[in-house]
């Protein structure tokens, strides 16, 4: 017995196979006890994200990520523990924030509103302009500032409890292992572009929807161009956790935002225009002047308003144009308009995707004045007053991105959404755990009951766990997510890999005694169906990775990683193992 066993402890096919389960058990648990709560994702301008919080990076392992271990000193272990805490602190506080990382200062804010009132008030403000200069004979525009005196209305600003701190968290995973959307849950949409894209544009169009997902505010998100077998274009979009609602419109559509005077185009969404999107509480949110009125027919309407500040350029554009429009001093009936409340006669609208979203009158004392800061305007509908300030505030939040990233290079067509739930796919998994451990028992009972020895069903057994283990850690180690196309081609390779240990089996036992000594003869017949076998499988997989849009690259990658491992690492080692068995 010892003399077997440092046979297989010192053979070179199972030492390999022996390292490479070793690899994969670490990449898939690399830590034994995680503490804390994982940070998932931080909200930009809050109080994490102005402490040097950030954000995971994208395809970062799950045990990988930044954890919370404590809030001033106190341990935070579960979920519910941080929201506990969070919840009981106040504005204006000093807190000190732990991970596995470093220590953060963060700082508490207020969660304010600020309301228009009736009452004027005279203040000075700072106005930026252009000026042209001579430079070495050259002449350049010099921005400059001046304090200009204006008459504006007075705001009130009421406070209305905590603002959150930005941190969005989940239980610490104990894996690597990423679970695709099929077990997650989340949306899953595939869209066409509607041009044909050069690698370039394909490469500017993901990044963009990227940023104007994470900059909606969702989080987990993959984004991957892909082809199907006729060379057709498409975009797959998963996003953990989120619904249909929240995503349909915002990635197919191009998001072209234009604000025009006329046919003059004034500004447009992106960095280009605009350098700045007021996004907090103090400078967006319900129009307090305009609020939520009931409809004739039925239903409310919210109106909803957020500053933005653009570049002298756009600010210049703005001030050449209203510098040649009139100021009316009579409405349309003739009614004399008070001399503070007057108007440019024409107004500045608004469009996003070719289609109106508002209309803005200019204020008489915007003509021909070079001015940065603007404010945009919109409204939302909907049955009930808080269905309609829900819809005005989501409204405010997609124009808020497509502002702030401007416009894809061109539009996207849906070709088909998925709403998968995590409740059907957490049952589905571990349905799948427990056949796929039942299985194993049924192949090694059925395997024993054929050629009725245990140092056949035991090596067998021991070669098809660490199939799976060395697919697992390879998907852990690469970030592959698992979902159900993976998981067939698990089931498909570790399947494969039971026949091919059948034929091994079948070369060495079902032989009589004087046959043993040509083993190696034997194991090359076996080795020569298995070697023709896995090359049908591979050639047969590669198509399979563009097929479908690229929907079951999962099943395909996971069936060649599957069969690989186990013609050149596990078959080896199962092989070594009935060699040193057999021989005894």
């Amino acid at each position: 017995m010892n003399a077997t066993l440092k046979k297989l402890l010192t053979n070179t096919r199972i030492i390999i196979l022996t390292i490479f389960l070793i690899l994969c058990i670490l990449a898939i648990h690399p830590n034994p006890d995680p503490e804390g709560i994982t940070i998932r994702s931080v909200v930009e301008n809050s109080s994490a994200d102005l402490a040097g919080m950030k954000s995971p990076p994208e395809n970062s392992a799950p045990m990988s990520r930044e954890r919370v271990i404590s809030i001033d000193n106190r341990k935070i272990e579960t979920v519910e523990e941080y929201y506990d805490y969070v919840e009981a602190l106040s504005p204006g506080r000093n807190i000190r924030v732990q991970t596995n990382k470093q220590t953060y200062s963060l700082y508490t804010k207020a969660l304010t509103e600020t309301h228009i009132l009736p009452e004027t008030e005279t203040v000075m403000v700072n106005e930026t302009y252009t000026e042209n200069k001579t430079i070495n004979g050259t002449i350049v525009e010099v921005n400059k500032t001046r304090i200009k005196i204006v008459t504006e209305n007075k705001t009130e600003t009421i406070e209305l409890g905590l603002e959150d701190i930005g941190l969005k968290v989940y239980e610490a995973p104990t894996t690597n292992i990423i679970k695709g959307l099929d077990i997650a849950g989340g949306t899953r949409v595939l869209l066409r572009p509607e041009e044909e894209l050069d690698a370039d544009t394909t490469e500017v169009l993901v990044e963009n929807m990227k940023q104007r997902l994470n900059i909606y505010g969702l989080s987990d998100i993959l984004v991957k161009p892909t082809k199907d077998l006729s060379g057709n274009q498409f975009i797959i979009v998963e996003i953990a956790g989120a619904n249909e609602d929240e995503v349909k419109n915002l990635i197919s559509k191009q998001g072209k935002f234009e604000g025009k005077i006329g046919e003059e185009v004034i500004f447009t969404g992106g960095d280009r225009d605009i350098t700045y999107v007021c996004r907090t509480a103090q400078c967006s949110g319900i129009n307090p002047i305009v609020g939520c009125q009931p409809l004739q027919g039925g239903g409310y309407i919210c109106g909803f308003r957020f500053s933005i500040t653009l570049r002298p350029e756009a600010a210049q554009r703005m001030a050449d144009i209203t510098d040649k429009l009139e100021v009316l001093t009579t409405s349309e009936d003739g009614t004399p308009i008070p001399k503070d409340e007057r108007y440019l006669s024409e107004p500045i609208s608004l469009y996003l995707d070719g289609k109106e979203v508002d209309t803005l009158n200019i204020g008489a004392s915007l003509k021909g004045t070079v001015t940065t800061d603007i404010q945009i305007s919109g409204s939302g509908v909907g049955n009930t007053e808080h269905e309609a300030a829900q819809d005005s505030l989501s409204n405010m939040k997609t124009l808020q991105t497509v502002l702030i990233t401007g416009s894809l290079p061109t539009t996207m067509q849906i070709e088909k959404i998925d709403n998968l739930s995590p409740v059907l796919g957490e049952e589905f998994l571990n349905n799948a755990i427990l056949i796929g451990f039942t299985s194993i028992l049924a192949v090694a009972l059925v395997v024993f009951i054929r050629f009725r020895k245990w140092y056949v069903t035991i090596p067998m057994v021991i070669t098809m766990v660490s199939e799976v283990v060395l697919l697992l850690g390879t998907a852990s180690l690469i970030g592959w997510n698992i979902d159900l196309a993976a998981i067939a081609g698990i089931i498909i390779a570790v399947g494969t890999g039971v026949d091919h240990q059948i034929i091994i089996a079948d070369e060495i036992v079902t032989k009589t005694k004087e046959y043993y000594a040509n083993w190696k003869s034997r194991i090359k017949k076996a080795f020569f169906i298995i070697i023709a076998a896995y090359l049908t499988t591979f050639v047969a997989m590669l198509p399979l990775i563009s097929a479908g849009a690229g929907l079951l690259r999962g099943f395909a990658i996971t069936t060649i990683l599957g069969v690989t491992y186990g013609v050149f690492v596990t078959r080896p080692a199962f092989a070594a193992m009935m060699e040193i068995f057999s021989k005894e």
